[in-house]
């Protein structure tokens, strides 16, 4: 009997959306499990490190990786893995463009550990005790992760062979994807697995896009009842679409609510949330200084905005008054 070939799934700085995923593949899962042995996959099963320790390198056809990388944990595997490996799968934003967890990239190590540990409401630590690295107690000794400076996409410490986008990715771009795999009709290394256009190609509302916008106001979508056939940019709400991967059936956009910009950017978008700014600010109504700024006071956080999933994966990446940790190189 043939081996089957054998394919790990890991979870790193996530929120467990992209395994809910693959359970989401419903009856499609067995025609996957059929095909393959998942020989890791913690968060199911019950694997251990040494599991994986214990594999020939290149011994996977291919790792899905999701969640950004932020302890020294996380990279110790993210590491591991690779080496086991012969395809390395960033699966979900988080692997892809650093996803919400790199929105910590604006404050420093210190500022969270001390908020978290320290300050806030429910946090009752007249001591200021905070997680130690290794701790030893009689002949009991525990170690813990490093809580690293910055957060980081997958391809910021590895190398990564395709991406697999989405905040969760759709069950129908992750079968896809999985389906090339097992069929070994992979297309060109590092190829995002999700079509080359912007989400507006498959939005319904496309039609209602006017040619030429006009800001005069920016609304958040709970200020404003949304007309559920209307171009969201024609409303003055902020929706990234233009600036963003299509491939999610334009779910957001069905259920009336603006794309956030979970695909990150096309081919042609080299920093996702500068060409959405670029796009707004060309087309505000007012000229004058004082008069923009009150429009711009309609967008009260741009980067959770602008940069909800790509911060990590940005132009900007953190920013420039804070520390830097020095970094081993990615591969």
């Amino acid at each position: 009997m043939p081996t089957r070939p054998k394919i790990g799934i890991y979870w790193c700085a996530s929120c467990g959306g992209c395994e809910e995923t693959v359970v989401d593949l419903a009856e499609d899962i067995l025609g996957v499990v059929e095909k393959v042995d998942i020989v890791f996959w913690p968060v199911a099963m019950d694997f251990k490190k040494k599991d994986v320790e214990a594999l020939p390198d290149l011994s996977l056809l291919a790792t899905l990786l999701n969640g950004a990388v932020r302890s020294s944990e996380q990279e110790e595997m993210v590491r591991m893995l690779r080496r086991k490996s012969k395809y390395m799968i960033a699966f979900g934003s988080c692997a892809h463009t650093g996803g919400i967890p790199g929105l910590a990239n604006q404050f420093s190590r210190e500022h969270i550990l001390r908020y978290v540990y320290e300050e806030t409401p429910t946090t009752i630590n007249n001591e200021k005790t905070r997680p130690q690295l290794r701790f030893a107690e009689a002949d009991r000794e525990v170690d813990l992760p490093e809580f690293r400076h910055v957060v980081r996409s997958l391809d910021q410490v590895v190398d990564v062979d395709y991406y697999i986008p989405g905040c969760p990715p759709t069950p129908n771009i992750t079968r896809s994807a999985l389906t090339a795999l097992l069929d070994g009709r992979l297309p060109p290394k590092g190829t995002v697995l999700a079509p080359d256009i912007a989400l507006c190609d498959e939005c319904p509302r496309k039609a209602t896009k006017p040619a030429d916008l006009a800001f005069a106001e920016f609304n958040r979508p709970h200020q404003k009842l949304l007309d559920p056939s209307l171009c969201f940019l024609a409303q003055g709400i902020i929706c990234m679409g233009p600036s963003t991967r299509s491939g999610c059936d334009a779910q957001c956009t069905k259920g009336n609510m603006p794309c956030t910009g979970c695909f990150g950017g096309t081919t042609r978008v080299k920093d996702q949330g500068a060409k959405m700014l670029s796009s707004l600010c060309a087309n505000l109504v007012p000229k004058e200084e004082e008069a923009i700024d009150q429009v711009l006071d309609g967008l009260p956080d741009p980067i959770g905005t602008l940069y909800r999933y790509g911060l990590a994966k940005s132009l900007l990446r953190r920013r420039m008054d804070l520390p830097m940790e020095t970094l081993p190189p990615a591969g």
